[in-house]
C-alpha cells in the first residue's frame, strides 16, 4: 500500500491542515473514501473533504463557488466553514464544512425530488459553471490511475469514445440548466430542518435528465427500492426512464461509477475485485447484474 492516498498519507494531510487552523484531529474518523476522502471531526463539528485524485483538483474551486451560491439562495445544502477555501496542504486540496446534525430519518425519492426542483429552479449563477461533460472526469481518472492494465485502459478509452458519439445526438426533453451532477440519496443528509444536499464536484450546466438518472441506476445496480424512483418521478413530474435518452445516460453513469476508484487502486487494493466485476459487466453489455458499493 504505497499509493498516494493510503490512510496514513491522508491522516498526515489532515493533521497538517488541523494544525494550520487550530483544530483538533484527535477524534477524527475517515467516514468515506472514493472520489474524496471525508473525515469527520466530531469535537469540532467539522467535516473535511480531501480531493482524492490529483487530476481532479481543479474542481475544488468550483465546489466552493457552488456552495456559496446555494447558501445565498437558501437552498437546503451543506455549508462551508468560514475560512478561505479551498485549502492547499502540499499537493492536496481540501474543503471544510459544518457538520449537519443527522436525525437518523431515512431519506427517499420524494426528498430528492424536492431538493432537485429547488436547485433546478434557481436563476443562473453569476460565476461561470462548466458545460456538462460527464466523461471528462472519467478520462482524467484513467490518466491518473494508480493501477490499470493495458487492456483495461484500452477498453475504457474505447468506451469513452463510443459514449461521446452517443451523447452528441442526445436531445433533452427538459430545459438545460444547472445540474447537481451526482444526485443520489447518499448525497442527501437528513437534518432536523429537512434533508440537505452535499457533494458539488460534478455541478455544471447541462440536461436536467442527468440528475434524474442516478436513482434508477441505483435501483438496477445496487438494489435500492424501486419505490424510490417512482417517488422521484412523481415528485419531479418526469420519469426519466421513459425518455429515449435514458439508455445513454445510464451507460455513462455506470462508467463513472466503475472508474471512480482508479486513482486510489494502489492505495486501497481491496476495491480491486469489485472494479473487475464491474468492468466485466460493462464488457459483456450486462446492465442488470447487481454491484456492491466500493468500500
Amino acid at each position: 500500500m504505497d499509493g498516494r492516498f493510503t490512510p496514513a498519507a491522508l491522516t498526515a494531510v489532515l493533521e497538517r491542515l488541523c494544525a494550520d487552523l487550530g483544530l483538533s484531529h484527535r477524534d477524527a474518523r475517515l467516514v468515506k473514501f472514493t472520489s474524496n476522502a471525508v473525515f469527520d471531526l466530531p469535537s469540532e463539528g467539522v467535516v473535511v473533504r480531501i480531493v482524492g485524485s490529483m487530476a481532479l483538483r481543479h474542481r475544488a474551486r468550483k465546489v466552493v463557488d457552488v456552495a456559496r451560491w446555494l447558501a445565498s439562495h437558501e437552498v437546503p445544502a451543506v455549508r462551508l466553514v468560514d475560512v478561505p477555501q479551498p485549502l492547499a496542504v502540499g499537493e492536496h486540496l481540501a474543503t471544510l464544512w459544518h457538520t449537519v446534525p443527522s436525525t437518523g430519518r431515512a431519506v427517499d425519492g420524494r426528498d430528492l425530488g424536492r431538493v432537485l426542483r429547488a436547485v433546478h429552479a434557481l436563476p443562473p449563477p453569476t460565476f461561470a459553471l462548466p458545460h456538462w461533460a460527464p466523461l471528462d472526469d472519467v478520462r482524467r481518472r484513467i490518466l491518473d490511475a494508480e493501477e490499470l492494465s493495458a487492456s483495461d485502459r484500452a477498453f475504457l478509452e474505447e468506451r469513452c469514445a463510443a459514449l461521446d458519439s452517443r451523447l452528441r445526438s442526445l436531445e433533452p426533453a427538459l430545459p438545460v440548466g444547472v445540474v447537481h451532477g451526482d444526485a443520489h440519496l447518499g448525497n442527501l443528509i437528513p437534518s432536523p430542518d429537512g434533508p440537505v444536499i452535499c457533494d458539488f464536484d460534478s455541478t455544471s450546466i447541462g440536461p436536467r435528465e442527468w440528475d434524474l438518472s442516478t436513482l434508477p441506476v441505483g435501483v438496477a445496480r445496487f438494489g435500492h427500492p424501486a419505490r424510490w424512483h417512482r417517488q422521484l418521478a412523481r415528485e419531479y413530474k418526469f420519469d426519466v426512464t421513459r425518455w429515449p435518452g435514458f439508455g445513454v445516460l445510464r451507460d455513462v453513469r455506470e462508467l463513472k461509477l466503475t472508474t471512480s476508484v482508479l486513482p486510489i487502486m494502489r492505495s486501497h487494493p481491496h476495491v480491486g475485485p469489485e472494479l473487475r466485476r464491474r468492468l466485466q459487466a460493462l464488457r459483456a453489455g450486462d446492465t442488470t447484474t447487481p454491484w456492491s458499493p466500493y468500500r
